[in-house]
């Protein structure tokens, strides 16, 4: 067993008009199912991650929703950030709170807004992950790419660590993480063999983290022990707020994996998606006889293709193509 926490920091800029800044795509049922983004993904660690070993870092305007949807978790396993101040001192955060309970700890970090629909072959390079990260290797999930893709960060890997345990997933060396490329780049990583998505789903045992953060982000370690020091006392609130406004802004990639000293990478082959545009749910959801997308409600198509379609109410379709088409109740605002 290993310990996660899901990073939930999302601020529903994208998949408008069901992921809006009242209620970010993480907490919404963007395929359908009944199930929020988040709750998948809590649900894809079951067997893997127990509950009390689960945490959750979050936004303050959007603990609550946080509470509500994972009631599964006590209080203390929802870390609740200030301002949002990206991957970085989020995972950090949540590093210096497992900490105090195991500091030799295997933590998966995960966004909570991905569409994975392979559980178990994402447990397994899960897994995989947790044994190059006992040899102190903080590691990532390379998703096999499937096309040039133009949106996403590149992760190119070497040769195979020898340690690795003989099994279907092998545990590469990284060699270095690639910015977005252009087309003609990406479809030259796509040939090559070696390039894999960056999906930003991390392994690492927490010491090693905190190592990391010491060494290559000082502003963020510094801020980190104010706040694990006022834990107890009666103004530890205020002291968190005042250690927590002088965090860096800044993403784990840059802040730590780029520059940290052993870095591994297992290959996920889950038919991951981070569902950032609706035409993505195409790649992940079950098409009909026209290739339409039927995320969400009860829907006519005469004479239509390629259209997706997200709605609480009956939807006809007559002679229109490659549309994204929905409907949703509005989102009642907090005052």
């Amino acid at each position: 067993l290993m310990y996660a926490a899901i990073l939930a920091g999302g601020s529903g800029t994208r998949l408008w008009p069901r992921s809006r800044q009242q209620q970010p795509k993480q907490f919404a049922d963007i395929t359908g199912i009944g199930q929020t983004l988040i709750q998948s993904t809590a649900e894809r660690l079951q067997g893997l991650v127990n509950d009390d070993q689960l945490y959750v870092v979050v936004g303050r305007k959007f603990a609550h929703l946080a509470t509500a949807q994972l009631s599964q978790l006590a209080l203390n396993q929802i870390l609740i950030e200030p301002s949002g101040r990206n991957t970085g001192p989020a995972i950090a955060l949540a590093c210096a709170h497992l900490y105090q309970r195991d500091p030799q700890a295997v933590i998966a970090f995960l966004p909570a807004d991905h569409i994975i629909p392979n559980t178990a072959a994402f447990q397994a390079a899960l897994l995989k992950a947790s044994e190059a990260a006992e040899q102190g290797y903080l590691v990532t999930l390379g998703v096999t790419p499937t096309f040039a893709h133009t949106g996403y960060g590149y992760i190119k890997r070497s040769e195979n660590l020898a340690f690795a345990s003989s099994s279907v997933l092998p545990i590469y060396h990284v060699e270095r993480f690639l910015e977005k490329p252009d087309l003609a780049t990406a479809q030259m990583f796509l040939a090559d063999g070696n390039y894999f998505w960056n999906g930003g789903i991390f392994v690492s045992r927490v010491d090693q983290m905190l190592a990391e953060v010491e060494r290559q982000l000082p502003a963020v370690h510094s801020a980190l022990q104010q706040i694990m020091a006022s834990v107890g006392q009666p103004d530890e609130q205020e002291q968190f707020e005042a250690a927590w406004a002088e965090m860096p802004n800044i993403s784990i990639d840059y802040g730590i994996m780029e520059g940290a000293q052993q870095v591994a990478m297992v290959p996920l082959d889950a038919g991951w998606s981070d569902v950032g545009s609706w035409d993505a749910l195409a790649d992940v959801l079950p098409l009909d006889p026209h290739q339409n997308c039927i995320a969400k409600g009860e829907t006519l198509t005469i004479e239509s293709r390629g259209n997706i379609i997200y709605s609480e109410r009956l939807i006809a379709l007559i002679g229109v193509n490659d549309l994204a088409i929905g409907s949703v109740t509005a989102v009642p605002v907090e005052v």
